[in-house]
C-alpha cells in the first residue's frame, strides 16, 4: 500500500499537468496488473460501485469481493447472480433455458427463499400471468415455477411470521418470478412451515396442487359429510389431493381415470373408480352434490347432467358454462388457487398425522426442466413432477 500511495501522491503534482498522472497510472499497472485495477480505481474494495460501466472484466476472485452493484439491467457476473430455468418467448418447454440470472430484488415484507425444490405445472408455461407482472406489464425474461420448498435465506423490512433459517413450503404469486430458480422472492407471509415428516423434494409437490384441492371443495363447493363427489383426473396432482380431502371430510367419493390406477386412488379413498377408457361415467353416476373437473372439454359438456338440483361444478381449469348450468338448475364456477398460508399449515398437520398422503411422481434436476415440463405434457401419471433445485445441506450452509 505504500507505493499505492505514493503513486497517488505522484499523480496529484502538477509538474507536467497530466504527465505524472500518466506515470502514475503506467507504474501502478505495471506493478500490479490488471487484478487490481478495479478496485484501486473504481472504489470497489471500499463497497462503492462505479458511477459507470467499467472496461475491464473483473476476475473470478474479484468478482467475489466486488459489491452487488446494479448497472443497467445486467448484473456483472458472479455477483448477486442464480441458476435458473427461464423463458425469452411465450411458447413450450423447448424454449426453456437454464441459465445465469439476476437474484431477485426483495419488496417490503417479502424473503428471499434458497429453493430446495420445485414442483411444475404442465399447462403453466400457456397461462398469460407467467409472462406479466402483477401490474400488467410483461415480464420476459420470466422464470416458471410457483410452489416450492426451501429455507429463508434473508428478510426485507416488514417482513414477518418467519425467520432466517426456517425450513418452509408455499404457493408464490403467478405474476411474479417463479421457483425454478436457486431463489425467489416471495411475500413472507404466504410461507408455511414445511411438514416435518416430507423431505424438500415432496414438499414442494403440495403447494399449489394441494390447495387448488383444498379450496375447489371446502371454500368453493363447501362440501359436507355425506355428500357425493364426482372428481375428474383424480390420479393427477390435484385430483390426488382432492380425493385423500373428500374421504377426509366424510364425503362418498366416485373418481375417474385408467384402470392402472384404480387401487391406488381406493387406497386414497375413493369409493367407486371408474375407467373413463372403457366407460362412460354418465351413465354409471347421477345425483351426485360435487363434480370437481380437472379436464374440461367434452368431460366438462358430460358432467352437467350427473349433477342433482342444486349441485354444483368446480373446474380448476378453465370457465364454465353458467348459462346452461343455470338452464339446469345447477351452479359452476371456475376458480384461481390462491396462496393461503393457514391452509397449507392445516395441511401440513393432516400430512404430519398421516390423514394425507404426498405423491411425487419423479425427481429431476432443475437443469433438465425441458424434460419435466415434456413428460408433464406427454400423457397422464400420478402426481407430481418435481425439479430439485439444490441439496438440502448446501442450503444451510
Amino acid at each position: 500500500m505504500g507505493l499505492v500511495t505514493l503513486l497517488f501522491g505522484l499523480g496529484m503534482v502538477p509538474l507536467g499537468k497530466q504527465g505524472w498522472n500518466l506515470i502514475g497510472l503506467t507504474i501502478l499497472v505495471g506493478g500490479f496488473g490488471l487484478y487490481y485495477l478495479p478496485e484501486l480505481f473504481l472504489g470497489i474494495s471500499q463497497g462503492k460501485c462505479p458511477g459507470r460501466r467499467p472496461l475491464l472484466v473483473l476476475s473470478e476472485p474479484a468478482r467475489k469481493r466486488a459489491p452487488r452493484c446494479k448497472i443497467g439491467s445486467r448484473p456483472s457476473p458472479g455477483v448477486g447472480s442464480m441458476k435458473a430455468i427461464r423463458m425469452h418467448t411465450q411458447g413450450g418447454p423447448e424454449l426453456l433455458a437454464y441459465e445465469d440470472a439476476p437474484k431477485p430484488a426483495l419488496q417490503p415484507g417479502d424473503a428471499l427463499v434458497r429453493v430446495i425444490a420445485t414442483s411444475i405445472t404442465k399447462t403453466e408455461l400457456t397461462w398469460d400471468e407467467t409472462y406479466r407482472d402483477c401490474d400488467g406489464r410483461p415480464r420476459i425474461p420470466t422464470i416458471p415455477g410457483h410452489e416450492f420448498a426451501g429455507i429463508v435465506d434473508a428478510l426485507a423490512p416488514e417482513a414477518a411470521g418467519v425467520g432466517v433459517g426456517d425450513a418452509v413450503y408455499a404457493l408464490a404469486s403467478f405474476c411474479r418470478n417463479g421457483s425454478a430458480a436457486e431463489f425467489i422472492a416471495i411475500r413472507a407471509a404466504d410461507l408455511a412451515p414445511k411438514p416435518h415428516s416430507l423431505n424438500f423434494e415432496q414438499a414442494a409437490a403440495v403447494p399449489l396442487a394441494g390447495l387448488t384441492a383444498w379450496q375447489a371443495l371446502f371454500d368453493h363447493a363447501q362440501i359436507e359429510k355425506g355428500e357425493r363427489v364426482l372428481i375428474h383426473g383424480a390420479a393427477g396432482g390435484v385430483g390426488t389431493y382432492a380425493v385423500q380431502l373428500a374421504n377426509w371430510k366424510g364425503a362418498e367419493v366416485i373418481a375417474t381415470a385408467s384402470a392402472k390406477d384404480h387401487d391406488f386412488l381406493g387406497e386414497l379413498g375413493a369409493s367407486e373408480v371408474i375407467d373413463y377408457t372403457q366407460e362412460r361415467f354418465e351413465e354409471k353416476v347421477e345425483d351426485v352434490d360435487v363434480v370437481l373437473d380437472n379436464i374440461a372439454g367434452e368431460t366438462q359438456q358430460r358432467s352437467w347432467g350427473v349433477l342433482r338440483r342444486g349441485g354444483i361444478l368446480i373446474s380448476t381449469v378453465g370457465p364454465v358454462a353458467a348459462e346452461k348450468a343455470a338452464s339446469l338448475g345447477v351452479r359452476g364456477a371456475f376458480f384461481i388457487v390462491e396462496p393461503n398460508r393457514t391452509q397449507l399449515i392445516e395441511m401440513g398437520h393432516l400430512i404430519d398425522e398421516g390423514t394425507l398422503r404426498v405423491v411425487v411422481r419423479t425427481v429431476l434436476p432443475l437443469a433438465r426442466a425441458r424434460e419435466a415440463f415434456e413428460q408433464g405434457l406427454a400423457g397422464h401419471g400420478r402426481g407430481k413432477i418435481v425439479l430439485q433445485v439444490a441439496a438440502a445441506e448446501s442450503a444451510k450452509a
